[in-house]
C-alpha cells in the first residue's frame, strides 16, 4: 500500500504493467480519471474507491487546487509515499507484504 500526493492541477501517467492490480481510494480532494483516449473521465471525491486494471484509464488528475491524497494497494507490494507531480514511483516486486 502507498500514497499518492497530487498537488492541485497535477497529473501522473497510469502505466498498466505497474497499475494491473492497483485498487485506488481518494482519501483527500477530488481526482479525475483520463480516459485511454485523452478524454476526461469521472471526477471521483473522498472515499470513492475505483481498480485500474482494464478500464483504459490513462492517467489520474487532481483538477482541485488543493492536494488530493489516494492510497493504492497493490498485492504484494512495500509501502512507498510519492509526492510526485509527474510520475509513479516504480514499486518494488520482491513478493514482500504490506
Amino acid at each position: 500500500m502507498w500514497t499518492l500526493a497530487l498537488r492541485g492541477g497535477a497529473r501522473v501517467a497510469v502505466v498498466a504493467a505497474e497499475w494491473c492490480e492497483a485498487f485506488g481510494v481518494v482519501t483527500r480532494g477530488r481526482v479525475q480519471l483520463e480516459l485511454r483516449d485523452g478524454e476526461p473521465g469521472p471526477v471521483l471525491g473522498r472515499e470513492a474507491g475505483f481498480w485500474l486494471r482494464g478500464t483504459g484509464v490513462r492517467a489520474l488528475r487532481n483538477p482541485g487546487r488543493r492536494t488530493a491524497r489516494v492510497r493504492i494497494f497493490t498485492p504484494g507490494a512495500r509501502t512507498v509515499t510519492c509526492q510526485s507531480r509527474h510520475s509513479v514511483p516504480q514499486l518494488p516486486n520482491d513478493g514482500g507484504t504490506t
